[in-house]
């Protein structure tokens, strides 16, 4: 663990490496990256290993001094973060595996590359950080990483908007965090975790500035986890290459907030306000985001939405205390939604549309990756025994124990939701006629088939790691040592479990009927142009709800700061510029250079002062 900061260099030096010599290597500028990532995954495999027996492990250096005040940087390891590099690290090796063959061809394979080590360099930079500064480093730069990727495509109108858009959002979210940040520096005279726990444990920071801090560093985390509001980048973010929708939508940026969440745990739990404003916008953004997957065609952005759902039961879980069951469907979600990306991504690959009503009938000419998609729609449905059945259910009972009886019936609908348009997507894609243009279709290269078949694995075991089959339960390991972060393993009503699982395959049924066997027409709850089906297909609207209000506001405010600063600052700026050019040209004018004019000046000037001198007398 003492060396654990290697981990985040290599891939930084994939990027520089790359930046440098990428264009000499071309195609095998991939495996450059692969290499790289596939160490630090060791090495992160070899930390975990090391975390599960000792304790957290930090190491911090003086940073800057500035008065009495000393700022550090270093890094920690401790049960989440240790969790979380080995995550994040098989999430990336396994992408930049698939990119091999899926951007095969392209011109701008290396810097493709280097993007992919910056953003990877950044985001295992930002869960060993100590302290909420080196975090906010960080933050920032899986910013900028997710923009590059976002808007690779940089030639394509909508790229570049999703690349923008991606990044002005996220941009809103993080003005919260950093005020919340430096009021808790204000407050607790640190950046330090420990120290800022130390002084919430203690009664140190008054209840209302631990609501106020709380809910601003949930404003950085809405952004970055795309929390409704500010959730619309996300499903714009599919404008990237496939592998980077994997990228970004499994384990690695939208993730940052849920794991900004959970190592501020501390703080929420410090206020119940706090966290039943977590609960609420996760439960509402966990079923508004499953209602738009409902009706929507492109296969990336019902992946997308789902995405945002997911995140929605994530901070419902946190905001319900349940610490545990946020983190480990964290976890399970990592795996089964990076394996549904990559799967979509070889769809793709073979019939060369994202549209859904043109494939059909893909079961027997993409069987092996019919296989893996129907595990990864079976765990993210919350079928028995597979991961996110799990973890679902360890959510469930975390809303219910903490009382939030509303909440846990919008996450029982959102689950039904969930099952019916997943299975929607999987019976229009692989069941029926093919309707698609392409006639040659086959499955994907082995180096894309490699990284799905290992999600597949851990989309259907990773949920074990919760139950007492493994000697004890993850959830007791993460909250091992710390009181402040809650129970481990909660056993709830079992009836919880009962009800989940029916609710899922009643979903799954439904979808069946409507999309695989078709005895129920597919417009039975609102035809194609109806007043619900439009809301559902626009979003709600949300978009051209921002273009009507927020962003004129913002230009108006604009075009106000832009009046002052040409017409009043600017404006009061050359007029004393001419004041002062007008002098000098006056005085210029006196210095003629004529000794006779300096003369008559001077006896003038010595005449008006003999002329004051007698009418007062000498006073003056």
């Amino acid at each position: 663990m003492e060396n654990a900061w290697i981990i985040p260099l290599l891939p930084l030096f994939s990027f520089l490496f790359l930046l440098l010599f990428g264009k000499r290597l071309r195609e095998s500028s991939a495996y450059v990256g692969i290499i790289l990532t596939l160490g630090s995954f060791i090495y992160s495999v070899l930390v975990l290993i090391e975390r599960l027996s000792e304790p957290t492990y930090k190491a911090e250096a003086n940073w800057l001094t500035i008065g009495d005040v000393q700022l550090t940087a270093g890094f920690e390891i401790n049960q989440l973060n240790a969790l979380m590099l080995v995550i994040v690290s098989l999430v990336s090796f396994l992408v930049h595996t698939y990119s091999k063959e899926y951007m095969r061809g392209d011109e701008r394979l290396p810097v493709f590359y280097a993007y992919l080590g910056l953003f990877t360099f950044a985001m295992l930079g930002l869960v060993i950080s100590p302290n909420l500064l080196q975090l906010y480093v960080f933050w920032e730069l899986v910013g900028l990483g997710s923009f590059l990727l976002i808007g690779f495509y940089f030639y394509k109108q909508e790229a570049k908007a999703a690349a923008k858009k991606a990044f002005i959002m996220t941009r809103i979210g993080d003005v919260g965090l950093f005020i919340g940040m430096m009021l808790l520096f204000w407050e607790a005279g640190s950046f330090e975790y420990d120290v800022i726990f130390t002084a919430v444990s203690a009664g140190s920071i008054s209840a209302s500035m631990i609501t106020v801090t709380a809910i601003l560093i949930f404003i950085g985390a809405m952004g970055k986890s795309g929390q409704f509001p500010l959730h619309t980048w996300l499903p714009d973010a599919m404008e990237g290459p496939t592998p980077v929708s994997a990228l970004i939508h499994a384990a690695t940026m939208v993730a940052a907030g849920v794991y900004l969440v959970a190592t501020m745990f501390p703080l929420f739990s410090a206020s119940e306000t706090a966290l039943t404003t977590v609960a609420i916008v996760g439960g509402i953004t966990a079923i508004f985001a499953a209602t738009i997957g409902l009706v929507q065609k492109d296969i990336k952005r019902i992946l997308a939405y789902s995405t945002v759902s997911q995140l929605g039961y994530m901070m419902l879980a946190l905001g319900s205390a349940g610490y545990v069951a946020g983190v480990f469907h964290l976890m399970t979600h990592a795996f089964f939604k990076a394996l549904l990306f990559l799967a979509a991504g070889s769809i793709i690959h073979a019939v060369s549309t994202q549209n859904i009503d043109e494939m059909g009938g893909l079961w027997k000419k993409l069987k092996f990756t019919g296989v893996l998609f129907l595990i990864g729609t079976m765990a993210i449905s919350g079928v028995p025994f597979l991961s996110g059945f799990f973890s679902k259910d360890e959510i469930l009972i975390a809303t219910w124990t903490h009382g939030n009886y509303v909440l846990f019936v919008i996450a029982l609908i959102t689950a039904f939701f969930t099952a019916f348009y997943m299975f929607r997507l999987f019976f229009l894609v692989f069941a029926g006629e093919y309707r698609g243009k392409v006639n040659h279709i086959h499955e994907s290269p082995t180096l894309m088939v490699f990284p799905i078949v290992i999600l597949g694995a851990l989309a259907i075991c990773s949920g074990y790691v919760n139950t007492p089959w493994f000697g004890t339960f993850l959830g007791d390991w993460l909250v091992e040592g710390n009181a402040a972060l809650g129970h481990g393993h909660i056993d709830g009503p079992s009836w919880i479990m009962i009800v989940a699982t029916l609710i899922s395959l009643g979903g799954i049924w439904l979808a069946y009927l409507m999309y695989g066997k078709k005895s129920i027409s597919r417009n039975a709850f609102g035809e194609e142009g109806s007043t619900v089906y439009n809301i559902l297909y626009n979003k709600y609207y949300v978009d051209e709800m921002y273009d009507y209000s927020i962003i004129p506001f913002t230009k108006g405010i604009a075009l106000l700061l832009t009046f002052i600063d040409k017409f009043l600052v600017e404006g009061l700026m050359n007029l004393v510029s001419s004041a002062v050019v007008s002098l000098g040209k006056l005085g210029s004018k006196l210095q003629s250079g004529q000794v006779q004019q300096y003369g008559a000046v001077v006896l003038i000037g010595l005449a008006v002062i003999l002329v004051i001198y007698a009418v007062t007398g000498g006073i003056l």
